[in-house]
């Protein structure tokens, strides 16, 4: 099992995620994502936004999906 938060997959907060694979913490982070836009959190917004951004170009998003998997992939069990 592996720990991440918000702010490390592109959110927000420092609200936590626990996975033992990148698809698990990466659909607990799309979870919460739409749990804040359904609130209208701003801070939440705002890295929406700037996420929304990156899609726009596709190499761009390909390469920080790439990057965050081997960030997970470097992180020690907890």
């Amino acid at each position: 099992m592996k720990t991440m938060n918000c702010k490390q997959l592109g959110g927000a907060c420092e609200k936590e995620f626990h996975a033992s694979s990148f698809k698990e913490i990466a659909e607990m982070s799309k979870q919460h994502g739409m749990e804040m836009f359904q609130k209208k959190d701003e801070a939440h917004l705002k890295a929406m936004n700037k996420m929304q951004e990156l899609m726009q170009k596709p190499e761009a998003m390909k390469d920080w999906f790439e990057n965050k998997k081997k960030e997970f992939e470097a992180l020690a069990d907890n």
